[in-house]
């Protein structure tokens, strides 16, 4: 495990703190997780950039047009 020194503007402290203990857990632990899930996100973000780089859309529509023209099922309409 790293130590790192971080400086905060006092205002982000307070929410942090006042969310830490709504949440049951340390301030360490909130700012980790926190810093997780951006990281998660900016990893699935280039993932799903990635992935799209190499659509073909001329088979998406081919794909597209196999699906039947129904009407949705109740509670699926848009």
């Amino acid at each position: 495990m790293s130590t790192l020194s971080l400086r905060l503007p006092n205002s982000i402290h307070r929410n942090a703190k006042r969310l830490a203990e709504t949440e049951g857990i340390s301030i360490n632990q909130l700012i980790s997780t926190a810093i997780a899930e951006k990281l998660s996100a900016i990893d699935t973000e280039r993932y799903l950039l990635e992935r799209a780089s190499h659509a073909n859309i001329s088979r998406f529509r081919r794909v597209l047009a196999m699906v039947p023209k129904v009407e949705p099922v109740p509670g699926d309409e848009l």
